[in-house]
């Protein structure tokens, strides 16, 4: 397993995140922890999850499971780095919308899912406390306040982000930086070769503040598996089906680029993103230790520029960093 800092920290975490949200969902408890053990087994320490996951199990069932898991496993807890987020609903919202202060980043909401998620997780600490989504109805001294407490209280170590405009990380960190506060230390963004908009502002932004990347669906949503059998997968939608259909041949192509070097599709998906600046590792949600494994293979690949060169032709990206990319 290779490692790297996480963002401007002096934590160092595992280059493949093991992402959480089949738990309880498409991935049995049974199951859920074969592939925590194994990841375990393989160097894999940053564990990435949410306070809504859960799906079919229910919303927090997903941050049960892991709790679960730790309570059988003494002193596993703290070979772990543990991220988990804040801002889903956490209850059902009623005929007449979401139930009042169910979703958001209050100072109240943030206070009060932190304890559920603790809770859950059945641990005194959360690593990685992340906001899932912007709150653009919260002003960001309300939001570092509630974080300051609980950074004090000993109960969140870092904060990140997910889903963050490039302004919102400047706006975050610029205020936390006025309030002696060490601010973001990660975004979660979606990335991948078919999706690739990041790069026009989010990137740099997120490397001139010292903020390491966490791209979610590295794979896109499957696009970029190879196919897949496994008829509980997300990729086994008429969604990605319709998506594949439309890319047809630009698939056909990137399949064949990475059989013709001995490489699983899937493999090569996350290899790129491994390869790319400010990546501190993409986020994988494997159903079976088996992906996990050929998940982790991504590491021992090693892309020359010109495959970089040829991946960029199969799938162009937005030109490189605003306003050149566009504007000259």
């Amino acid at each position: 397993m290779d490692y790297v800092h996480l963002g401007r920290t002096g934590t160092s975490v595992s280059r493949i995140v093991l992402g959480t949200m089949n738990f309880g969902d498409r991935t049995s408890e049974e199951d859920a922890f074969a592939i925590m053990d194994r990841a375990l087994e393989l160097g894999v320490n940053f564990f990435d999850t949410a306070n809504g996951y859960g799906g079919a199990g229910g919303r927090g069932t997903t941050e049960e499971i892991i709790g679960r898991w730790f309570a059988a496993r003494p002193g596993v807890r703290d070979d772990i780095v543990l991220a988990t987020k804040v801002h889903s609903p956490m209850v059902d919202p009623t005929p007449d919308g979401d139930v009042v202060n169910a979703r958001g980043a209050s100072a109240w909401q943030v206070r009060r899912e932190a304890i559920g998620s603790l809770r859950r997780l059945q641990t005194d600490r959360i690593d990685l406390y992340q906001f899932h989504h912007i709150d653009r109805h919260i002003s960001w001294p309300e939001l570092w306040q509630a974080m300051e407490v609980l950074v004090a209280r000993g109960e969140v170590v870092y904060t990140g982000s997910s889903n963050f405009a490039a302004w919102n990380i400047a706006q975050a960190n610029e205020i936390a930086k006025h309030r002696n506060f060490l601010g973001l230390v990660s975004e979660q963004s979606l990335y991948n070769l078919v999706q690739r908009s990041i790069e026009l502002e989010v990137i740099p932004a997120a490397q001139n503040y010292g903020l390491g990347i966490l791209p979610w669906s590295p794979l896109a949503g499957g696009l970029l598996s190879g196919g897949s059998s496994d008829a509980n997968a997300r990729s086994a939608t008429a969604r990605v089906a319709s998506q594949r259909e439309e890319r047809v041949d630009q698939l056909a192509a990137y399949e064949r680029f990475a059989r013709e070097r001995g490489w699983a599709p899937s493999a090569l998906g996350l290899a790129w993103l491994l390869h790319q600046p400010g990546v501190t590792g993409p986020i994988i949600g494997p159903r079976t230790v088996e992906q996990l494994e050929s998940a982790v293979s991504a590491l021992d690949i090693r892309l020359s520029d010109d495959d970089l060169t040829a991946l960029d032709e199969l799938f162009p990206g937005p030109g490189g960093q605003a306003p050149e990319a566009y504007a000259w």
